[in-house]
C-alpha cells in the first residue's frame, strides 16, 4: 500500500473518531477546562478548599440529573453538561462568552445586555458565592459557573471574532487533520496537547513569585487579554498575516506544525493565568468582607 493511500486511511479513521467524541470531551470544556479547576485546588488558601468542600455537599439540591457536582474540577465543566437540558437552562448558554470584532476598538460593556456575557456573569456569581446568607445550593450554583467562566474567557476565541462567530466559521485543517474548524481546534487538540506537552506539570503549586506574575486582574481585563491574542496572534498564525490588513480573511486555512508549535505556549500560558486567577477569586469569595460592591451601569 502507497503512503498517499496509508495516509488517507488514517484520515478517515481519525474524522471517525473525533465524530464519536462526545462534544463535552471535545470542548475546552472538557480537559482544558478541568485542568484549570486542579491548577486553583493546589494554590488556593485551606480555608478555600474546606468551603468549596462544604458546598460540594448541596448538589443533589440543584436537581440536576446526569451531571457531576463532587469536586471543583467537576463543577469546571458542569455548566457544559447544562447544555442537554435546553428547556431548563437555556438561558445562561449566553453566558459562556463575549466576542467582540478583532478590528474594532474593544469595548467591555458591549454586547452585554441584562449582564447576558461572560464577563458580567464571573463578577456576578463571584458576589453570590461570597454571600453567606445565600443557601449553601445557590452558592454551589454560583461556583461552577465562576470556574467554568474564569476558564472560558482565557480561551482567546471566547473573546475575538472575525465576523467568524470566533473562529467557528473558519474551516480549519489541524496539522494533517482536516475538516475542523479554527474555534474547535483552540477549544481541543491545542489545548490537549499544550497542557500535556508542558516541560514542567502545569497542575502544581506555585511560588508567591509565580502567582504574582500569573494572576491579577479583573474578568473584563482577561476578556481584553483574550481579544488581543486573537488579533495579534490567533488569526495572524492562521492566515499567515496580519489580521486587520488588506483584504477579508477566506473561510477556510490550515495549521501547520510550526503554526501549532507557535500556539502551544501561549495556550499554556493561559490556562495557567485561568488556573491562578480562579484561586485568587475562590479565596477572594471565601474571605467574608474582602469583596467590593458590584458596579452598576
Amino acid at each position: 500500500m502507497g503512503h498517499r493511500a496509508i495516509r488517507n486511511r488514517f484520515l478517515i479513521a481519525f474524522a471517525a473518531l473525533l465524530a464519536l467524541l462526545p462534544a463535552q470531551a471535545q470542548a475546552w470544556g472538557f480537559y482544558a477546562h478541568r485542568t484549570t479547576a486542579a491548577i486553583a485546588m493546589e494554590n488556593v488558601r485551606p480555608e478555600t478548599r474546606a468551603g468549596i468542600a462544604r458546598l460540594l455537599r448541596a448538589a443533589p439540591e440543584l436537581g440536576v440529573e446526569g451531571c457531576d457536582l463532587a469536586s471543583l474540577e467537576d463543577a469546571s465543566t458542569w455548566p457544559d453538561c447544562l447544555r442537554k437540558d435546553y428547556w431548563r437552562w437555556g438561558y445562561t448558554f449566553a453566558w459562556h462568552y463575549r466576542t467582540a470584532p478583532v478590528c474594532e476598538a474593544y469595548e467591555p460593556r458591549a454586547n452585554c445586555s441584562g449582564q447576558n456575557c461572560i464577563l458580567a456573569q464571573i463578577e456576578r456569581n463571584q458576589l453570590i458565592l461570597s454571600d453567606e446568607s445565600l443557601p449553601a445550593n445557590v452558592r454551589l450554583e454560583a461556583l461552577a459557573f465562576l470556574v467554568h467562566f474564569i476558564g472560558d474567557v482565557h480561551m482567546p476565541l471566547h473573546s475575538g471574532d472575525h465576523d467568524d462567530r470566533g473562529g467557528n466559521d473558519i474551516d480549519t485543517a489541524y496539522g494533517i487533520a482536516p475538516g475542523l474548524n479554527l474555534h474547535w481546534i483552540w477549544d481541543g487538540p491545542l489545548a490537549e496537547r499544550a497542557i500535556t506537552s508542558s516541560p514542567v506539570p502545569l497542575v502544581r503549586r506555585y511560588t508567591a513569585a509565580e502567582r504574582a506574575e500569573l494572576g491579577g486582574g479583573t474578568s473584563a481585563d482577561w476578556g481584553r487579554e483574550s481579544w488581543e491574542t486573537s488579533r495579534d496572534f490567533v488569526y495572524p498564525n492562521a492566515f499567515d498575516r496580519p489580521a486587520c490588513e488588506g483584504e477579508d480573511l477566506p473561510d477556510e486555512t490550515a495549521l501547520t506544525q510550526e503554526d501549532i508549535e507557535r500556539a502551544i505556549p501561549i495556550s499554556q500560558k493561559r490556562v495557567t493565568q485561568a488556573g491562578i486567577r480562579m484561586a485568587e477569586y475562590l479565596d477572594a469569595a471565601f474571605a467574608p468582607g474582602a469583596l467590593p460592591e458590584p458596579e452598576r451601569d
